[in-house]
C-alpha cells in the first residue's frame, strides 16, 4: 500500500523546506514561555512578564499578514531575509535591555518590534506547498495535513526545550534559542529558491486587504474561536492536574490531547476525500465542540488523559479543511498573507483564552473552567455553520 506522506515527500525540494520551516516555526510555542520565564526572573513580577509577552503576541498578530503581503507581492526571499535580521536584532535587545535591568517600559518597545518581525512561517510553508504541488493539487490536503502534524509537535517540544533551557541553563537562554531558531530556519528556508512561489503582482482592481474577502471574515473568528478553545484547554488541564496533586503529570495531560490531534491529522491526510471540504469543515467543527463535553464530567486525572485524547482527535480534521478552505477562496497575489492571518488570529485566540480561563480557575477552580472551551467551540461552530453553507 502506498504511503502518501513518502510520496508527498518525493517531490523535489520539498524535504529541505519542511525541514526549515520546523526549524523557524519552533520559536512559535516558545517565545511567550521564554519572555515570562526572563522577565520575570530578573524583574521577579509575572505581571509585568506576561504584560510584555502579551506586547509581543499583539504586534505579531499585526506584523505578520503585512509581510505575508509582501511576500506573496516580492516573493518570500526578499522579504525574509531582512525580516529574520531584524527579528534576531530586536530580540537580542530585548534580552540586553532585560538584563541591564533597564527601565520596564523600555522592554515594551522592543517586544513590539520582535513580534512584528516574526513572520508566520507555517503560512509560507504553506504557500510553498500549494506552489510544489502545482501539478497535483488534489494532494494538498495530504501537505496540510502534514504540516498540522508537525505543529503539533512544536507544540509538544517547544515548550519543554525553552523550560529547560531557561531553568537549567539561564534565565536569557531561553529566549535566545527561540530567537536562533527562527533566525536559522527562516535564513535557510530564504536560500531555498527552486520551491520559492514566484511573485504575484497585485490585480488592478483588486481589493488591497485579504479582509475584505468574505472566506476570511467567516474563517478568522472562527479561528480565534479555536484558538481560544486550545488556550482555555492548557491552562484548565494545568490547574486540574495541580489540583489533583500532580502538576508535574500537566504536561502529560496536554500532550495526550495533542497527540489525539496529531494522530487524527495523520489519518485524514492518508485518505482520500470526495466530500467536499465545506462539509468536512462543519463536521468538524460539531465534533470538536462534541468532544469537549466529557472533560466536564471527569474527577480523575488518569482518565483524564484517556478522555482528552479523543477530544483532541476532531482538532486537525477541522483545522485542515479550514484552511483548505481559505486556500480555495483566497486569490493568489493574497494567498500567503490569508493563510497568515487566520493562523495569527489562532494566536491572538489562545492569549484569549488562556486568560479568560485563568481568572475562572481562580474564582471558581479548574473543573468550572472547563466549560470556556467548549463554549468557545459552540461560537465557532455557530459562525462556521452559518458562513460555510455556500460550500456544500
Amino acid at each position: 500500500m502506498a504511503n502518501p506522506y513518502r510520496e508527498l515527500l518525493a517531490v523535489p525540494g520539498t524535504r529541505t523546506f519542511v525541514a526549515a520551516g520546523f526549524v523557524g516555526r519552533m520559536s512559535m510555542s516558545m517565545v511567550g514561555i521564554a519572555i515570562v520565564l526572563l522577565v520575570s526572573a530578573v524583574t521577579g513580577s509575572y505581571g509585568i512578564a506576561g504584560a510584555v509577552s502579551a506586547t509581543l503576541s499583539l504586534a505579531y498578530a499585526v506584523g505578520a499578514p503585512l509581510s505575508a503581503r509582501f511576500a506573496d507581492r516580492h516573493g518570500q526571499r526578499r522579504v525574509l531575509v531582512p525580516l529574520a535580521l531584524a527579528n534576531a536584532s530586536s530580540f537580542a535587545t530585548l534580552i540586553t535591555f532585560t538584563l541591564l535591568r533597564l527601565p520596564t517600559w523600555t522592554l515594551f518597545p522592543m517586544a513590539a518590534l520582535a513580534g512584528l518581525t516574526q513572520p508566520s512561517l507555517g503560512a509560507w510553508v504553506r504557500a510553498r506547498w500549494k506552489y510544489a504541488l502545482r501539478d497535483a493539487p488534489a494532494r494538498l490536503h495530504t501537505a496540510f495535513s502534514f504540516e498540522s502534524v508537525v505543529d503539533e509537535m512544536i507544540f509538544v517540544c517547544g515548550p519543554m526545550i525553552v523550560t529547560a533551557v531557561a531553568t537549567g541553563v539561564h534565565p536569557a537562554a531561553g529566549l535566545a534559542v527561540a530567537a536562533s531558531f527562527t533566525l536559522v530556519g527562516c535564513l535557510a528556508l530564504a536560500a531555498q529558491r527552486g520551491t520559492e512561489p514566484p511573485p504575484v503582482p497585485r490585480v488592478a482592481g483588486a481589493p488591497t486587504s485579504v479582509l475584505r474577502n468574505p472566506a476570511i471574515l467567516v474563517m478568522a473568528p472562527v479561528f480565534l474561536m479555536l484558538g481560544a478553545v486550545f488556550g482555555a484547554i492548557d491552562v484548565s488541564g494545568i490547574a486540574f492536574a495541580e489540583e489533583k496533586g500532580h502538576k508535574v503529570l500537566a504536561g502529560l495531560l496536554l500532550g495526550c490531547y495533542a497527540l489525539g490531534s496529531g494522530s487524527a491529522a495523520l489519518w485524514y491526510g492518508a485518505r482520500r476525500w470526495r466530500s467536499p471540504l465545506g462539509r468536512r469543515f462543519r463536521i468538524g467543527l460539531i465534533l470538536l465542540a462534541a468532544g469537549l463535553v466529557p472533560p466536564l464530567l471527569i474527577t480523575n486525572l488518569y482518565l483524564m488523559m484517556f478522555v482528552v485524547f479523543f477530544s483532541g482527535l476532531a482538532i486537525s480534521p477541522t483545522i485542515i479543511p479550514g484552511y483548505g478552505l481559505v486556500e480555495q477562496s483566497v486569490p493568489g497575489h493574497q494567498l500567503t498573507e490569508g493563510l497568515a492571518l487566520v493562523s495569527t488570529t489562532v494566536g491572538l485566540g489562545v492569549a484569549l483564552g488562556a486568560s479568560s480561563a485563568g481568572r475562572v480557575v481562580d474564582a471558581y477552580g479548574a473543573r468550572a473552567a472547563f466549560w470556556l472551551p467548549l463554549g468557545a467551540a459552540l461560537i465557532a461552530a455557530g459562525i462556521g455553520l452559518a458562513g460555510t453553507r455556500k460550500n456544500k
